[in-house]
């Protein structure tokens, strides 16, 4: 027996038969497979050319050491943020590259600014990485604004203390500047990372300033024990800043250019500076959501939704890019994929296929917070300034702007179809034919009725009033609905003939013969 339920609120009587079990359309009970999603494996063309590296290993402590304790009372206050704040032990390499990043954005500024000296105005800024297996080293150097010795206590010395924070803070008030300065960092903890891979740091750095003019660089070291640090002069250390692991055994892998190349890859691929692993450019692919979405070409989105999937045979089905700095600092590009999903990927507990970005660098991937779930099918980036993140960076905050910025992004892309419905029919219905299922279970599941009444707009059904293989939407519906009329009538059926032959329509075109039923094929 037919069952006949109410389904939307704009109408006042609206009816739906139902023949099909709808809990398989809710909550399907499928194998689960993998779904195509944020790929680190994918490698774009490079140029295998000559390699380039500034690492080498000339400098040399000099003059007494001094033996300090860390400012912030504390071996369990250090413990606590090398060993239990990350849940993952490879983010300390982005970690590291974020405040190479950060120094190297803050001598950009203050070149532009003339607070540094213009003589070295010519020398690239970069951002290298050696590693060496057989000694289990890691080696990170920045070409940016460096650090005195005073500095190294300051930033190095003191646990939570954030010098780009508190770069950042000295431009209060001028937010052209704030703008234009692309700093990662905020905490001020996520040196401290690299204790849980280390047992020994070494930190060499040169400042640039011409308000603190060295001959000679700083060397600051420790093994994370007692709370203590070592910090003296030293010779050879060009400007910048670099860093020496002396990695444990349990962590040798990150000794091996391959895991560096895919932790690069994947969590460091947009940063703005240039990146050598090796002397090798890992960097190479554009965060084309931060550019003008005129001036990128098919080519450039259909590499980068490549990059993103990890499947160089396929193109995007339609390109879908927001951006807005009021009242939410948001960058978003979204894809959707050209190939029709599988059984597998159409399961309600397959993965998403979002990432989630601060400042092009990675947070999370595949987060489910960012879309509904009934949206699971769309590839992309969502960038943030203004989400707010926990201390490791690997969770997010405020629940109320996280809400606020899924609806966003939903209403927008639901519009976005919308316009795609009235450009491209065609393809507009091509599209309904391979992820239309997704649509339909947002319809049953999403709680937002606004929502849920833009959802129905965009679904397409077949309808006795039309000749087979033709459909039409709710709209066109009730612009054909007589006078008086105040039911809209739907049969569900697996095709056309069949509904044709149903007796429930036989029923209803007794009592009525000219009124029209939309048929729901499953």
């Amino acid at each position: 027996m037919s069952t006949l339920c109410r389904i939307l609120g704009r109408f006042p009587s609206v009816y739906l038969n139902f023949k099909q079990d709808a809990r398989t359309l809710c909550n399907p009970k499928l194998l689960r497979q993998e779904s195509l999603s944020y790929s680190t494996n994918f490698k774009a063309v490079e140029d295998e050319g000559p390699k380039h590296t500034i690492i080498d290993d000339n400098e040399r402590s000099c003059g007494p050491k001094i033996k300090v304790g860390f400012q912030a009372e504390t071996q369990k206050l250090l413990d606590i943020v090398a060993k239990s704040l990350y849940s993952d032990k490879e983010v300390f390499v982005r970690e590291l590259i974020s405040n190479a990043s950060d120094a190297i954005e803050r001598l950009r500024f203050q070149r532009l600014s003339g607070q540094v000296s213009s003589s070295l105005s010519d020398e690239p800024l970069e951002i290298h990485i050696r590693t060496d297996e057989a000694k289990k080293i890691l080696v990170i150097q920045d070409t940016g604004i460096g650090m005195s010795k005073t500095e190294l206590e300051k930033n190095l010395g003191t646990i939570a203390h954030s010098g780009s924070r508190e770069f950042v803070s000295s431009m209060t008030g001028n937010k052209d500047s704030q703008k234009s300065v692309d700093i990662i960092g905020q905490f001020g903890v996520g040196f401290y990372s690299c204790f849980m891979v280390a047992d020994k740091v070494d930190v060499y750095s040169r400042s640039r300033r011409e308000t603190s003019p060295q001959e000679v660089g700083s060397h600051w070291s420790s093994s994370g024990l007692n709370g203590e640090y070592e910090i003296g002069d030293a010779e050879n250390v060009n400007p910048g800043t670099k860093i020496v692991l002396q990695l444990k055994d349990s962590a040798s892998e990150f000794s091996k250019e391959d895991v560096l190349e895919r932790i690069l890859r994947k969590y460091s691929n947009f940063v703005s500076t240039p990146i050598y692993l090796n002397g090798r450019r890992i960097n190479v692919i554009e965060p084309v959501w931060t550019k003008n979405q005129s001036e990128v070409s098919d080519e450039e989105h259909n590499s980068f939704y490549q990059y993103l999937c990890g499947n160089k045979y396929d193109s995007p089905r339609y390109t879908f890019a927001y951006k807005t700095d009021a009242p939410i600092n948001l960058r978003v590009l979204l894809y959707v994929p050209n190939w029709k999903p599988s059984i597998f990927d159409m399961a309600r507990d397959s993965d998403n296929g979002v990432a989630l970005y601060s400042r092009k660098v990675m947070i999370m991937n595949r987060t489910e917070v960012l879309l509904p779930k009934w949206l699971r099918f769309l590839r992309g980036v969502v960038d943030s300034e203004d989400i707010p993140l926990n201390l490791s960076r690997e969770l997010l905050q405020d629940n109320s702007l996280i809400r606020r910025i899924n609806r966003l992004v939903t209403v927008r892309f639901l519009k976005f179809l919308s316009q795609q419905a009235s450009r491209e029919t065609d393809k507009f219905i091509s599209f309904l034919d391979d992820y239309g299922v997704y649509l339909k279970e947002g319809l049953v599941i999403e709680g937002d009725q606004e929502l849920r009444e833009e959802i129905a707009k965009l679904l397409r059904w077949e309808s006795t009033a039309l000749p087979p293989g033709q459909t039409t939407c709710l709209d066109e519906y009730a612009n054909r609905m007589r006078s008086g009329q105040r039911n809209i009538y739907f049969l569900s059926s697996p095709n056309r003939q069949l509904a044709e032959s149903s007796p429930y329509l036989e029923a209803v075109r007794k009592k009525d013969p000219d009124i029209e039923v939309s048929t729901v094929l499953y």
